[in-house]
């Protein structure tokens, strides 16, 4: 395995892309004067697939596949 090539890093990353969804659509939710109405519903739409990507990311399966026996 090459020098930061590790398979659970892809785990690292799903995690974060759902924190930084939750935080964010937190603040949008919360944050309802300071930017205009339309480019906060569209941030808030786009925190979903971001955290959809997320939870694919954390949640897949990255254990080696096994083989069948004859």
């Amino acid at each position: 395995m090459a020098l930061g090539d590790h398979p659970r890093r892809t785990v690292v990353y799903g995690g974060l892309l759902v924190v930084t969804a939750m935080l964010g659509g937190t603040w949008l939710w919360t944050s309802a004067g300071v930017l205009p109405g339309w480019l906060r519903t569209v941030l808030l739409v786009l925190c979903v697939p971001l955290a959809l990507t997320g939870w694919l990311l954390t949640f897949r399966d990255l254990t080696p596949s096994r083989r069948r026996r004859r």
